[in-house]
C-alpha cells in the first residue's frame, strides 16, 4: 500500500475530531458530542416525503432544485431575514455541507487565503484544504465570537473570503448587528466575499439574528433544514447569493451532485411553507436544557457563560483533551476544543441537543469523574 500516490491535500486532513469521540464511546454513553436535535422530524414534513414517493416524484429535479422550494425560500429570506434574493439566486444542496463546499470551491484557488474563527466549525478548515486554500485562523474575543477588528488585521492581498457563523458552532456565541454590519463593510472595502453560515438562526436565546446579506451583495448565505426542522439525515441545505456567485457555484453543484434528493426537497417545501410552531417549541426546550447544563457545569468548577444561541456550550477546562478522554471513557461524549482549532485548547464542547434526563445523567457522571 505504501506506494499508493494519494493526493497530499487529502492526506493532510484528519478525520473529524467529533466523529472520533463519538465512535470511541460505548453504546450507552450520554452523547453531548453530536450537534443533532433529538426530536423526530414533524409529521407533516414526513408525510410530504411519503406522498412524493407514492406519487412517483423520484427522478432528477432541476439542478438548482425544484422551483416551488426556491420560491418559498426566496419569500423566507424577504420576510424573515430582510433581504431580496430571487429564486434564481438559490441553489438547493445536499445539506449545508455541500453548500459550504460549492461556495468555497467557487472562490478559492490554490494558495488563496480564507479567514475563519479559531476555534470554528471543523468543516471550514478541511474544505478550504481540499481546494488548496490556506486557512487563516482568528482567535475569538471575550464573548466567544470572532471580532471584526481582528479579521481586519488578518486580511492580505491573498484573502478571498471570510466565513462568519452566527449563532456559532462550537461556542454558541451570537454576533451583534453592529458586528455583522462591520463584516459587510470589510467585504465591500476589500472586495472579498463573506460566506455566512446561518444554520442555527432559529436557536437564539438572547440577541437577534442578522444576515449580512441585508447590508452587502458580497455574500453567500448558507443555511439548511437539518437543525431547524430536525432533518439532519434528510440532507437538504441551500445557498443564496447574487447571480454572479450562483452561476459559478451551480457548475460545481451539477458535477458533484446533479441535484439534491427529490423526495427530501418535497419534505423541505412542506417544512418551509407549513406551521412553524415546532421550531419555537424546540428552541424553548433547548433553552431549558441550556440553563440546567450551564448551572451544573459551573457548579462543578468549570467556567461557562450561558451561550446566546445554537445548542452548544464551550466551558473552560484545564487539560481539555485529558478531561474529554476521561469523560468519554466514563460514558459522557464531549469534544475537546482542539477539534475546532488550536485556540480551542483549554475548552471542551458540549451539545445540549439531547434530552433533559440524559443531561442530568451526564452531570451525575461528570461529578464523579471530575
Amino acid at each position: 500500500m505504501s506506494g499508493r500516490g494519494f493526493a497530499q491535500r487529502v492526506l493532510d486532513i484528519d478525520i473529524s475530531g467529533i466523529r472520533k469521540m463519538f465512535e470511541a464511546a460505548g453504546s450507552d454513553a450520554v452523547n453531548l458530542g453530536l450537534g443533532q436535535p433529538d426530536f423526530d422530524t414533524p409529521g407533516h414534513i414526513r408525510q410530504a416525503a411519503i406522498d412524493a414517493i407514492n406519487e412517483g416524484f423520484t427522478g432528477y429535479t432541476y439542478g438548482a432544485g425544484i422551483v416551488e422550494l426556491r420560491e418559498a425560500l426566496s419569500q423566507k429570506f424577504r420576510e424573515q431575514n430582510g433581504f431580496e434574493v430571487s429564486p434564481d439566486g438559490i441553489i438547493v444542496t445536499s445539506g449545508a455541507s455541500e453548500a459550504l463546499e460549492i461556495a468555497i470551491a467557487a472562490l478559492i484557488d490554490p494558495g488563496d487565503e480564507i479567514i475563519i474563527s479559531d476555534p470554528g466549525f471543523v468543516s471550514y478548515n478541511a474544505l478550504a484544504g481540499f481546494m488548496g486554500g490556506k486557512v487563516v485562523g482568528v482567535p475569538l474575543g471575550d464573548d466567544l465570537t470572532m471580532r471584526p477588528e481582528n479579521v481586519m488585521e488578518s486580511i492580505t492581498p491573498k484573502t478571498k473570503a471570510v466565513i462568519v457563523n452566527s449563532p456559532c458552532n462550537p461556542t454558541g456565541g451570537v454576533l451583534s448587528k453592529s458586528d455583522i454590519k462591520a463584516y459587510a463593510e470589510i467585504a465591500d472595502d476589500n472586495d472579498i466575499t463573506l460566506i455566512s453560515d446561518e444554520v442555527y438562526e432559529h436557536f437564539l436565546y438572547e440577541g437577534e439574528h442578522v444576515s449580512p446579506a441585508k447590508f452587502t451583495d458580497n455574500v453567500i448565505t448558507v443555511n439548511a433544514f437539518s437543525k431547524t426542522y430536525a432533518m439532519t439525515g434528510w440532507r437538504v441545505g441551500y445557498t443564496a447569493a447574487s447571480q454572479e456567485y450562483t452561476n459559478q457555484m451551480l457548475k460545481v453543484h451539477q458535477y458533484v451532485q446533479a441535484c439534491a434528493n427529490s423526495i427530501a426537497q418535497k419534505a423541505a417545501l412542506a417544512a418551509t411553507t407549513g406551521p412553524q410552531d415546532f421550531v419555537y417549541m424546540m428552541r424553548d426546550e433547548f433553552k431549558s436544557r441550556r440553563d440546567v447544563l450551564v448551572e451544573g457545569v459551573n457548579a462543578l468548577g468549570m467556567e461557562c457563560e450561558a451561550p446566546k444561541g445554537a445548542f452548544y456550550m464551550f466551558p473552560k477546562v484545564e487539560n481539555s483533551t485529558e478531561v474529554a478522554t476521561k469523560l468519554v471513557a466514563n460514558g459522557v461524549v464531549v469534544v475537546p476544543g482542539t477539534a475546532f482549532g488550536k485556540n480551542g485548547d483549554g475548552y471542551i464542547r458540549m451539545s445540549y441537543a439531547t434530552s433533559m434526563d440524559e443531561i442530568k445523567r451526564a452531570l451525575k457522571i461528570m461529578e464523579k469523574v471530575l
